[in-house]
């Protein structure tokens, strides 16, 4: 009960300072975070490193997780944690001499603001997001958003990957798809010491482990596909929908598979998707699937996104072509494609021993097609506890 008196004591406090703020104060035309991000880089942060550090080798770039790495941002984005800012990535002998230096050139020389957004606006040291959020920009204390990594440092925090040794089976079925989408996601805007080709790594999957995962995801889909009218023939239409929307979601990380695109997390999925090849096709049919008020309807519409679904994987050559018509379950009333067959082909092609035996132990994909609790994913530190699935 305390916490919620002074919960009630404090909001109205906040509202009234943000409508203050929001009348009072003019807000910078919203520029997009990357843009933003490159030119603050070449404006400002470039010539003070060239002044000051001449000699140094570096890396500078924005990448990694948040809108703005992934090109989603929008004016919304910029009411916490926003501003001006750019990573830079040193050789590790040079982090260890040069690090306190690049943050005092840093806080000594550059403006309080860049293209009227505030610049220095965070507080090195402090963990709390909701601390930071409490910050005012320009605040005297207050550091520029430069981040300062090695490689190593970065791929440690952000990935839970050791940049010296081989990624596993085990380290990529392990990743999110959305970490390794923000680790090659952003832009570079100078490379001395090798950043791009770490990216390039991750560019995309190994061929056996994108068949392993490709495998698993039209094995769920083989899994629920009757399910949808299954359960509608009992008036369980709410049940149906749900089941419906699961295998919408599957055809669309299908989608991002098959394209050869990591897939984000929930906030930008759909939007990420519509920017793929196949949206213009695919889209509209999933939308009616949302939108559709029975079994029967959702069934005919689903039938016509696998047939899209298995012209698409024959265009892939992977296996032998798939035959695109759906068909009755049994003797019932319910449409299917035969995902499990097509699972099963695809786990044909897999050469490599170790990705062809947990394909024949299951098909459970990389954590994304087993996990939706994004608690798993905030600490890369435990990823380790997940590749045991792969072991």
């Amino acid at each position: 009960m305390p916490a919620v008196i002074q919960s009630t004591q404090v909001m109205p406090h906040l509202n009234k300072q943000a409508k203050f703020l929001r009348k009072n104060v003019s807000s910078p035309a919203f520029i997009p975070g990357l843009d933003l991000s490159e030119g603050y880089f070449f404006d400002e942060i470039q010539p003070l490193i060239t002044m000051y550090l001449p000699e140094l080798p570096y890396s500078a770039a924005l990448i990694g997780g948040s809108s703005e790495v992934l090109g989603f941002d929008t004016e919304m984005s910029t009411d916490h944690d926003w501003g001006p800012r750019v990573m830079i990535f040193l050789h590790e002998e040079d982090f260890v001499k040069k690090e306190t230096a690049m943050r005092n050139v840093a806080m000594k020389h550059l403006p309080q603001k860049y293209k009227n957004y505030q610049i220095r606006f965070f507080a090195q040291g402090v963990k709390s997001p909701a601390t930071r959020h409490r910050l005012n920009p320009g605040d005297p204390g207050l550091e520029p958003m430069i981040d300062i990594y090695t490689l190593r440092s970065f791929l440690d925090k952000h990935m839970g990957i050791d940049i010296d040794r081989p990624m596993s089976v085990s380290d990529w079925l392990s990743t999110t798809h959305h970490r390794l989408r923000a680790l090659v996601s952003g832009r570079v805007y100078r490379d001395d010491i090798g950043l791009q080709a770490v990216r390039d790594r991750f560019a995309w999957y190994p061929h056996n482990i994108w068949l392993y995962i490709l495998a698993s995801c039209w094995n769920r889909i083989g899994e629920a596909e009757v399910l949808t009218g299954r359960a509608g023939s009992v008036d369980d239409n709410l049940g149906s929908k749900i089941i419906a929307m699961r295998l919408v979601r599957d055809i669309m990380r299908l989608g991002f598979l098959m394209e050869r695109v990591y897939p984000p997390y929930s906030k930008w999925f759909g939007s990420a998707f519509r920017e793929l090849k196949c949206a213009p096709t695919l889209l509209p049919l999933l939308c009616e699937v949302a939108q559709a008020a029975d079994w029967k309807k959702r069934d005919k519409l689903l039938a016509k996104t696998y047939r899209i679904l298995v012209t698409m994987h024959n265009a892939l050559r992977l296996t032998v072509a798939v035959p695109d018509t759906p068909k009755r379950f049994w003797e019932r009333p319910f449409t299917i494609i035969g995902g499990g067959s097509i699972a099963v082909s695809l786990a044909n092609e897999i050469k490599d021993s170790s990705v062809k035996s947990l394909a024949n132990r299951w098909l459970i994909g990389n954590v994304d097609l087993f996990n939706d609790n994004h608690v798993l994913d905030d600490d890369p530190s435990q990823r380790h506890l997940l590749k045991t699935l792969y072991e």
